[in-house]
């Protein structure tokens, strides 16, 4: 609510006029609409009940996606996965690149990729710049041919497993998400794939 201390003489006019418009305008909606309110009411409440009702069905089909979206959560020994709706499994690693900051990637695991495979938007939160990045490498994917640089961690960590040193390709393509390929996932003592669930074991 405005402080009616700091109000101008102009302030207090487009109130007024705003007011007036206001009851002009209302007045000339019950005088149109005489004899009909009922209807126009009970329109304006099954409007309203379905506007409610589809953002209801829209609440509960988020929900029900992010449910059935990958879950990872440790079980003791390890990492269990869920696999995500679009077929996927995603797992989550906490990694450290050139600007020596932990951060959150979201990798796709990847049994048939031998590599750990940024994007470059993940490399580029990593620390990794122009200068730290040589695309000589090439790499076949389904997008066709794409050009790789080669990097290389300070640390991987899932949970409390964690790794020193580890080696990265930079994607210069475009590429949905970051990949994560045997090479690391065979520091692992063991990998279950059990229906809609992927289990590493430490």
């Amino acid at each position: 609510m405005p402080n009616l201390e700091f109000l101008t003489a102009d302030d207090i006019a487009q109130m007024l006029y705003l007011g007036i418009l206001a009851t002009v305008l209302a007045s000339y909606l019950l005088v149109s609409m005489r004899g009909r309110l009922n209807q126009v009411l009970r329109y304006s409440i099954l409007w309203a009940l379905l506007i409610t009702g589809v953002a209801a069905a829209y609440g509960l089909w988020d929900n029900a996606r992010y449910s059935m979206a990958t879950v990872q959560t440790a079980d003791g020994e390890g990492i269990v996965l869920r696999r995500n709706v679009d077929g996927q499994f995603y797992l989550t690693l906490e990694l450290i690149g050139p600007n020596g900051r932990p951060s959150p990637v979201r990798f796709i695991v990847d049994t048939g990729a031998t590599d750990m495979v940024l994007t470059l938007n993940d490399a580029t939160k990593l620390g990794f710049g122009p200068a730290q990045l040589s695309f000589t490498g090439t790499a076949r994917t389904a997008n066709g041919v794409t050009r790789t640089a080669q990097v290389w961690l300070e640390a991987a960590a899932l949970g409390d497993h964690r790794a020193q040193n580890v080696r990265a390709l930079v994607n210069q393509g475009e590429l949905h998400a970051s990949l994560l390929g045997m090479r690391y996932l065979e520091r692992f003592s063991r990998i279950e794939i059990m229906q809609d669930r992927l289990r590493i074991v430490f």
